[in-house]
């Protein structure tokens, strides 16, 4: 990881993660029920997130898991009509618990550009904008400026359409030693503080993390070998 400029300290290392785009274990999971009271019903595809309302989250789930839970859906609605059917020839049939499990695995896949956002690009839309907000942040950013930016933090975090992605944020600026706060005097350290935010997230994901020395090139000036120009 990249070391902090000497006024932005050492105050962000080992912080939480936020803004998760994976599905928090206690939040939902495959082996939670699908919301009627059969024992015996199909869990919930890997990664599906509840609402807080108990209904599939659509912006908490990735698009796989969202697909992998419509065809668990169809495929358990086709073997009602089966069997409700009594004229039909097939009206015995059934289809198993453990079937409509594997049937609903989530696969990859991608979600067309006129469809709604699953949580991975919400997250991505949604650092683009933050990381936009800190590079255009002004060199010294004045009291107002300051009170601004952090009431659209403080309601942001309230707001973000991923409920757990919310709380969490929330909770990880709230950390009782204040070191997560949003750091507001500068663009400098507001940038840097955002990319710390960042990085949070892709410990959490596993995946690499972004050297914040080069937040200006990525986010404001362009690369220094010309390529944005």
């Amino acid at each position: 990881m990249a070391s902090a400029p000497p006024e932005v300290s050492s105050q962000y290392k080992g912080t939480g993660s936020i803004f998760n785009q994976q599905t928090p274990a206690n939040s939902a999971s495959s082996s939670k029920p699908t919301g009627d009271d059969d024992p015996k019903a199909a869990p919930l595809p890997k990664g599906v997130v509840l609402d807080k309302d108990g209904k599939p989250c659509r912006t908490c789930t990735s698009v796989a898991s969202w697909r992998a839970l419509t065809k668990q859906a169809e495929l358990k609605n086709a073997n009602s009509n089966a069997t409700s059917s009594p004229n039909s020839n097939t009206g015995k049939m059934t289809t198993s618990t453990p079937a409509l499990a594997a049937a609903a695995t989530p696969s990859p896949s991608e979600t067309p550009s006129d469809c709604p956002p699953d949580v991975e690009e919400l997250g991505r839309s949604t650092w683009t904008l933050l990381h936009s907000m800190a590079a255009t942040y002004p060199e010294k950013a004045d009291t107002e400026h300051q009170a601004n930016m952090g009431g659209f933090l403080k309601f942001f975090s309230k707001l973000y359409p991923c409920w757990v992605c919310a709380d969490d944020f929330q909770r990880w600026m709230a950390h009782p030693s204040g070191r997560n706060q949003p750091r507001l005097e500068s663009r400098k350290e507001f940038g840097w503080w955002m990319c710390e935010a960042h990085n949070e997230v892709n410990r959490k994901l596993g995946k690499k993390e972004f050297d914040c020395r080069l937040w200006e090139e990525r986010w404001r000036t362009g690369w220094k070998d010309g390529r944005c120009n």
